[in-house]
């Protein structure tokens, strides 16, 4: 059973260097026939689960209009939510008055996801993007004041050209604003982005995880409970520990990707295809052999890692018993406790090269 939702939005006032998502400058009449579609793809696909969690993500969400927004919100009455937990809605800051809002609140969004990246403007350059500090402050204070009280903020570092002193001070400002919830990216350069076009560079390495650390120790007050994602205790992201406890959820809309009924799908990026009814573009059936190999590869994206009772109860088999993972317990790369198994703290910037030795 599906417990969560993904709604994707493609559209956006303007296109970031770094961004690999699916996404188009909005057009009005490409809106208008986008919702028509993926409301048509909610009736068709959406088979009545009970629904925990609802993330409106893009894209930018908030780039529609309000008529357009109140639209697409008024789809999500077709799912059963008598036990909703989490509605998120993404937007970015420019986007956020008091109509949105109240919009958003009406139907019942209880979480915003603002996409912030930066304050420098160095940085804000090159990914294409504006913020300013005194008028997102502003504007979170007006979020605070009509009752949204869980906030995430999106933070990118190892920019290039960007120092650790340049990232402290970021740093700070972010904390300030006193956000419920930190997601901090490290740039990644990936094709099909004007940043790869552009040759970019990398930062090397060593800063990289220089940066990290040091975002490590500065958000020591919050809950680090994904390699990413930092909360205050009771704000973690219900709908994001949907995909790392490798549970089942629905992905509608362009590019959107889903877990249902033992098959991972992603829908076609291309628009007209979409807008045809032609949606998902990969089908895989998940074995029990790859399910279980998801739930490592998942699961120990969280600090707190795989539980080895869940797992047994999961699979019925015991996970030392499926995975050799004798070794990297010996070398303290994987530390189990209790009964948990989880990435060593000092070797999650590496993680990926553990779960190859794992799987």
């Amino acid at each position: 059973m599906a417990s969560s939702v993904y709604i994707h939005i493609p559209f956006c006032k303007n296109i970031c260097s770094y961004c690999d998502f699916c996404k188009f400058i909005y057009n009005e009449k490409w809106v208008y026939a986008y919702l028509k579609t993926l409301k048509a793809e909610i009736k068709d696909r959406y088979m009545g689960d009970d629904i925990k969690t609802i993330y409106i993500g893009g894209g930018t969400p908030s780039s529609l209009s309000l008529s357009e927004i109140n639209s697409l919100l008024e789809m999500t009455k077709i799912f059963k939510t008598s036990n909703l937990l989490e509605f998120t809605f993404e937007c970015n800051v420019e986007d956020i008055n008091e109509e949105l809002l109240l919009l958003l609140k009406s139907y019942g969004v209880n979480r915003l996801s603002i996409g912030i990246e930066s304050f420098d403007q160095n940085k804000l350059k090159f990914m294409e993007r504006a913020a300013d500090f005194k008028d997102t402050e502003a504007k979170i204070k007006l979020c605070r004041s009509l009752g949204f009280n869980n906030i995430n903020l999106d933070l990118m570092y190892a920019i290039p050209g960007e120092t650790l002193k340049i990232l402290k001070k970021d740093l700070s400002l972010f904390l300030k604003l006193e956000p419920e919830h930190i997601s901090t990216y490290s740039l990644i350069l990936e094709e099909h982005t004007k940043a790869y076009a552009n040759k970019t560079t990398v930062m090397e390495e060593e800063l990289d995880y220089e940066m990290y650390k040091y975002i490590e120790k500065k958000l020591g007050g919050l809950h680090h409970y994904e390699v990413s994602n930092f909360a205050k205790v009771g704000f973690e992201s219900i709908h994001n520990l949907v995909y790392w406890n490798n549970e089942e959820y629905y992905g509608f809309g362009l590019g959107a990707s889903g877990y249902v009924d033992k098959i991972r799908y992603t829908n076609t990026k291309t628009l007209k295809k979409y807008l045809l009814g032609d949606y998902v573009e990969d089908r895989e059936i998940i074995g029990e052999k790859e399910n279980m190999d998801y739930e490592i590869m998942l699961g120990l994206r969280k600090l707190d890692g795989i539980n080895v009772n869940d797992f047994k109860k999961k699979f019925g088999k015991n996970l030392e018993d499926v995975y050799n993972i004798k070794p990297l317990l010996k070398s303290k790369e994987l530390i189990k406790k209790k009964d948990n198994i989880f990435i060593n703290p000092s070797y999650i910037y590496v993680m990926n090269e553990i779960l190859l030795k794992i799987i």
